[in-house]
């Protein structure tokens, strides 16, 4: 890639600057005394290169590739989220269950984090109801695998590319009570609705009692101290009913379909 050395003065001192692709370098400490192509064709020097970050873009468009090839022939589907820590007697694990069994039902295949827990759960009562469920796992310290009841499966490296595939085949969320990793994606799904840099995305929080504070936070706080609209809160549905969790993505994807 060529680099171009420009000097630019707008009246403000700005300071000298060279482009290496998109890339913007200014002042001494930017200083490189090789081009791009003859670091690219030199091939003396160590082999640490294969670890930059520059190499690792490889990697990311790999697993990007990966996850595209993998689910672009899913058909609709709703992503589930919740605690991987809840245990098999927990009522919210029997919940989880009936919500992805709920959601086959109707046609919607089921996504999680095919983790344990809700994550299970939901992909339990998926499989058992006769849809496609599908696990989108995430390399992490403790490794814990894709539980069982994954029909198709994907394992990321990137916490970024596998929520990319959440959000991509997915017409909705629907959260079950969960931690921080739950927290992330439900808050990362709102942000994208509220930029439009996605289609209007229903996203519910399934437990009055477990979300009822966060939702009293929002619009009491974050919404009375006018952080956000009334139209941004109109994108949490909070509900402890599965019949009206599932017309909500039903009413979401209709909608959807009008438009498409």
């Amino acid at each position: 890639m060529t680099e171009v050395t420009r000097n630019i003065n707008n009246g403000d001192d700005s300071p000298p600057e060279r482009r290496r692709g998109p890339v913007v370098l200014r002042r001494s400490s930017q200083a490189e005394n090789t081009t791009t192509d003859q670091r690219l064709l030199d091939s003396r020097g160590p082999s640490d290169w294969v670890h930059t970050d520059p190499w690792r873009v490889l990697r990311i468009q790999a697993e990007f590739v990966e996850g595209f090839g993998a689910l672009a022939e899913i058909p609709r589907a709703v992503t589930v989220f919740g605690s991987a820590r809840t245990p098999r007697d927990h009522p919210e694990y029997q919940l989880g269950r009936e919500i992805g069994a709920a959601l086959a039902e109707v046609g919607f295949a089921v996504i999680t984090g095919g983790g344990p827990g809700v994550m299970e759960a939901a992909n339990r009562g998926a499989s058992e109801a006769g849809g496609l469920s599908v696990g989108l796992g995430i390399e992490l310290p403790f490794e814990q695998g894709l539980n069982s009841w994954v029909d198709l499966g994907v394992n990321f490296r990137y916490f970024f590319t596998r929520k990319t595939m959440f959000i991509k085949y997915s017409q909705a969320f629907i959260c079950l009570p969960g931690g921080f990793g739950t927290l992330d994606e439900l808050f990362e799904a709102l942000t994208l609705v509220q930029t439009k840099k996605v289609t209007k995305f229903p996203v519910v929080l399934f437990g009055s009692k477990y979300w009822g504070g966060l939702y009293e936070w929002v619009r009491d706080t974050v919404l009375g101290e006018g952080k956000i609209s009334e139209r941004d809160l109109q994108l949490l549905h909070v509900t402890d009913d599965i019949d009206d969790a599932v017309n909500v993505v039903k009413k979401a994807y209709k909608a959807w379909e009008e438009t498409h």
